[in-house]
């Protein structure tokens, strides 16, 4: 199956997608630019859902749900906030179809035009802060903490599955508080939230950081976020936070009474990941034969495949499996006993390793008489014969050491591609023959980013929070600078 998937080395945006395919991930479907989420995908899904949904309501979250509609004026009301998303809405403008008298199909009913235009979200600022003005009274209903996951449309014209497509899932924390200092304190907080699973469960390093005011997110006073590094040496927004000061709660005038007995408007925030983390999985540890997921998120942590000829043993080695994965079960690892007869072992072994299946385990006629097992994993390929004595303790603690391994070697990687350039040259050519962050000085100016951004394609991908001051001179026009911050070319 292997030798179905492009070589990193060959084509990397190629391999990005013969493994989304081949592994079993998502689909092409009919409509331009969007996608089809397939089991397996939307399991991966399910369990960064299930570790995020955890801590959200750890730190005091809950969950609703708000309309997939938005009146056209909503938009209106928060000019940075629809100059950011004008260009990427879609708009409803009829509510009705008919037959086409004259035998052409279905068309659009010219007399159901909608009063006002609808849009379909494309983030939910405007139609929660419209039905928080109905919630918020008093400091007593303060803070308000809540968190949705939904589908959201952004119209893209150049996609690429679960990266960058035209509809995708999310989800998106909106939260309302009585002072500017708590506000910023939960923006910070679930920057945290965010850095840790990505981290821990999805084994990814990255970097926190604040955006550039020219990157920030339409309508917030400031971004922060945590990149991520690809193996092809590209950074990936894995998720941002934003502080947006009172900018929507003047724009949809929420109001509370403080202690003092005084109306002021609230302070807010919002925040969200998507499914591009299934992307960024993909891109940080897979290799040429196929995915490698890390063991906390993969739909299926352990397969178990028998192997006999005929039917020599077959009944015994079966029971001795399905004792095996009881055993896993109980120590809670998603596992499964393939002992489907019409594949064989071998076309078994490629099939999970292309999906990326952190453990597999052979047992066979003479494994059985020898008390032994072979134990496969599959992020360094190696095999080990282990005593069937204790084999589920030792498979949950290899799930373990997996998860580890993982993380520290796409951390070596990433501290690896982290480089500084002094100069315009330097820097040039880091991004063109070592690429990964650049760590060099901007003069703090929209007018330089964006110069350097349409020379190189790179873009201030943050600037680290706790930055070190340094004096130096930007890169590009030898202004003065007090910091160094991260440039690179991105997803």
């Amino acid at each position: 199956m292997s030798k179905e998937i492009t070589s990193r080395a060959q084509d990397y945006a190629q391999w990005y997608n013969d493994l989304v395919i081949k592994g079993g991930l998502a689909d092409y479907s009919a409509v331009r630019g969007c996608m089809v989420i397939k089991p397996y995908g939307f399991a991966l899904w399910e369990n960064m859902q299930a570790g995020l949904d955890r801590m959200f309501k750890d730190t005091g979250h809950v969950n609703a749900y708000f309309p997939l509609f938005i009146p056209k004026s909503f938009l209106s009301k928060e000019a940075a906030h629809v100059e950011g998303f004008a260009k990427e809405c879609a708009v409803v403008t009829h509510y009705r179809l008919k037959n086409d008298p004259n035998g052409g199909g279905v068309v659009v009913d010219p007399e159901a035009k909608l009063e006002e235009e609808l849009i379909i979200r494309p983030t939910s600022e405007t139609i929660i802060w419209n039905t928080y003005k109905d919630w918020i009274q008093s400091y007593r209903d303060l803070p308000l903490l809540i968190n949705q996951w939904c589908n959201v449309v952004r119209w893209e014209m150049r996609t690429r599955l679960f990266l960058r497509t035209a509809e995708f899932l999310w989800q998106e924390g909106h939260t309302a508080h009585s002072t500017k200092e708590e506000a910023v304190a939960e923006a910070e907080k679930m920057l945290d939230v965010y850095a840790t699973f990505v981290e821990e469960f999805m084994a990814v390093p990255v970097i926190r950081g604040i955006k550039t005011i020219s990157e920030r997110f339409a309508g917030a006073e400031d971004t922060y976020c945590i990149e991520a590094l690809m193996q092809d040496g590209k950074a990936l927004q894995a998720g941002t936070s934003h502080f947006l000061g009172q900018n929507f709660a003047k724009a949809f005038d929420v109001k509370f009474l403080n202690k003092e007995n005084q109306l002021e408007h609230v302070w807010a925030t919002s925040w969200g990941v998507s499914t591009r983390l299934v992307g960024a999985l993909v891109m940080a540890h897979s290799d040429d034969q196929g995915l490698i997921l890390p063991p906390k998120i993969a739909p299926l942590q352990v397969v178990i495949v028998p192997v006999y000829k005929g039917d020599e043993k077959k009944a015994e080695i079966n029971a001795k499996a399905k004792e095996i994965m009881n055993q896993l079960k109980n120590l809670g690892v998603r596992v499964k006993f393939d002992d489907n007869d019409n594949n064989r072992p071998g076309w078994k072994f490629a099939e999970y390793e292309m999906k990326g299946v952190p453990v597999r385990l052979a047992l066979g006629a003479r494994d059985m008489e020898k008390n032994v097992i072979e134990v496969a994993r599959r992020d360094t390929k190696e095999k080990k014969v282990v005593s069937l004595d204790g084999i589920a303790q030792y498979v949950e603690g290899l799930l373990l050491d997996i998860q580890h391994g993982l993380f520290n070697k796409a951390k070596a990687y990433r501290d690896a591609h982290i480089t500084q350039a002094s100069n315009w040259d330097e820097f040039e050519k880091l991004l063109d023959e070592k690429g990964g962050f650049i760590s060099a000085h901007w003069d703090g100016t929209a007018e330089t980013e964006a110069t350097i951004k349409e020379k190189t394609k790179a873009t201030v991908r943050c600037i680290p929070l706790n930055n070190p001051k340094e004096d130096g001179k930007c890169i590009l026009t030898g202004k003065p600078s007090t910091q160094r911050v991260l440039f690179a070319r991105a997803y």
